[in-house]
């Protein structure tokens, strides 16, 4: 099935360029026979969009070009394999393509992988490994799962769900089929796959189910109750179908399923409860679990986990908009919140923003009106919102501050984040110092605290001894966007001296900028905003760099000299 698309889709492809202790090592340290054979060193893309925590020392990493991870001394990113993979194949290398979502619970973890025809985005599919009983030293087998997709060719397909079934169209390929987001619960996965929707997948069973969820129209769907017999002996849900094409194509903005959070129950008696993000709204499900002695095949114990929903979207329930990217659930004070990170579809009224519910979904309310917010962390009190300008803190959900863009002021490092994107962002607590993570569009940083005063930042580095400049080609509108301005950066290695002269030139040798860095009092990357002494932007063209420097205390300052292509 090839879905029609409206203006949804291209915030896709946007976005997707956008614990508790277990026995893990307690102090993960990579040891050289697995970096060099399935790990490199460093980062392969500087957009960060996913970071998850797993055992007492791993931070994994969902990078724009691959995964990668913290062992809490270095980051590595994984190897990869372009050959195709066979569903369940046992594989030490991961498939080529960008990293939408991670899943960890315990020392559990899969992860998504996606990529692109040309002019669409593909679901790559996913990994799942167990890393309870991982040998540093060695590779981690990934278990391969190809993107879900339903073997059939006709145009209605009949599916089992909870007590009964369903008509729906049937998803035969991954274009538009790509896994945003998944939640791993024990041995079951949930995942939310766009065109592929809502699906789980049972690991040790090794079959995916498909999951209704209300149309557009429906403010609540039952799997549990309301089936009729449909003449020839099943049980079907009448009046139902699940297509998620668009509307205007006879399908459901509510079946695009984006973002999916559980939340467990500790108490046997209540059920589980499931939120999925979708372009048109959100949806609570409850879990409902049943135990049937004799009723399965041959005699068996026959489990039935069917759902209760009730759907909630924009304007009749209080969301700021319909489009769910992102969801987090707090637990502070015997009360518990549902954040979720909600964006304008295609309704009218509809705006971006960060809507909540603090009574299991019955209210919504909304802060942060106007932001682009990519994702939501919650920990006790503290509530972490990253944005399109940056990253917003808040203790009560009320009030807000925004952190400074990331700097590491530990002498001569020259190290910043050239960007106000924060993808997403995660409260490290498992060692006696926390570490305030954040994923960006140019990089990766942890801070000691929670103000942002002490940034160590990681970003990919092309050759970490030559002096060159990057993005090049550079557009100050398009690249590196910090506030109002755009930069280039000017990688140069090893400073030893105090003091960096730069002078910029044009085609004609003529000088149109220059400045003298004091690294005394200096803090950030080396960079330039592309205008000229004047305070216009240059035009296009070819400019020649100079800067001079010292990589060596033993040795004078000296000459670097680097092209840079301007394209506005």
């Amino acid at each position: 099935m090839l879905l029609s698309f409206n203006k949804l889709i291209f915030y896709i492809l946007f976005i997707a360029q956008a614990l508790a202790q277990h026995h893990a090592p307690v102090r993960f340290s990579l040891k050289s026979t697995a970096s060099d054979s399935f790990f490199t060193n460093g980062l392969s893309s500087n957009i960060v969009a996913e970071i998850r925590l797993l055992g007492d020392s791993l931070t994994w990493l969902g990078t724009g070009q691959g995964l990668a991870f913290h062992d809490g001394h270095k980051v590595y990113s994984h190897n990869t394999t372009s050959d195709s993979l066979g569903n369940n194949t046992v594989t030490n290398l991961v498939p080529v393509g960008g990293i939408p979502s991670i899943s960890v619970d315990g020392e559990k973890i899969v992860v998504s992988y996606s990529g692109d025809n040309g002019s669409i985005q593909v679901g790559y599919g996913l990994t799942y490994a167990d890393l309870s009983s991982y040998n540093d030293s060695s590779s981690i087998n990934w278990t391969y799962l190809q993107q879900p997709m339903d073997d059939s060719e006709e145009d209605t397909l009949v599916q089992f769900f909870g007590e009964g079934s369903f008509n729906m169209l049937p998803v035969t390929v991954k274009e538009a089929n790509v896994t945003y987001d998944s939640q791993l619960l024990n041995d079951t996965l949930y995942t939310a796959s766009w065109a592929g929707g809502l699906r789980r997948y049972y690991i040790n069973a090794g079959f995916w189910e498909n999951i209704p969820m209300p149309m557009d129209s429906q403010d609540s769907l039952s799997t549990c109750e309301g089936f009729v017999d449909d003449g020839i002996g099943r049980k079907i849900k009448q009046g139902y179908y699940l297509n998620p094409r668009d509307p205007s194509d006879g399908g459901n903005h509510n079946h695009k399923a984006f973002s999916v959070l559980l939340v467990p129950s500790s108490d046997p008696a209540i059920s589980d409860t499931i939120w999925v993000g979708t372009a048109n709204g959100i949806n609570r499900g409850e879990i409902i679990r049943t135990r049937e002695e004799g009723a399965g095949p041959g005699g068996t114990v026959k489990i039935t986990r069917c759902i209760e929903w009730v759907h909630y979207r924009f304007p009749e329930d209080g969301l700021s908009g319909n489009f769910v990217v992102g969801l987090a659930k707090q637990s502070w004070k015997n009360r518990t919140t549902i954040w979720a990170a909600t964006m304008n579809a295609d309704s009218q009224g509809e705006t971006r923003g960060l809507s909540y519910s603090r009574d299991g979904g019955e209210t919504w309310k909304s802060t942060l009106l106007g932001e682009r917010i990519y994702n939501v962390y919650a920990k006790d009190s503290l509530v972490l919102a990253s944005s399109q300008s940056g990253l917003w803190k808040s203790f009560d959900g009320v009030n807000w501050a925004i952190f400074e863009p990331a700097i590491d002021k530990t002498f001569l490092s020259q190290s910043q984040i050239l960007t106000d994107i924060v993808y997403t962002s995660v409260l490290d607590q498992r060692d006696t110092t926390q570490l305030l993570w954040i994923g960006t569009s140019d990089g990766l940083a942890y801070s000691t605290d929670l103000n942002g005063e002490n940034w160590k930042i990681f970003q990919t580095e092309y050759d970490a001894d030559q002096f060159y400049a990057y993005p090049n080609p550079f557009s100050p509108f398009n690249h590196n966007q910090l506030g109002s301005e755009g930069y280039v950066r000017f990688h140069t290695g090893s400073i030893a001296n105090r003091e960096v002269k730069l002078e910029i030139f044009n085609f004609a040798m003529e000088k149109v900028f220059d400045r003298v860095y004091s690294l005394d009092s200096y803090s950030g990357a080396l960079k330039w905003d592309g205008r000229d002494l004047n305070g216009n932007h240059v035009s296009n063209g070819v400019y020649f760099i100079k800067m001079n420097y010292s990589q060596s205390a033993n040795k004078s300052p000296q000459d670097y000299w680097n092209k840079l292509i301007v394209v506005k």
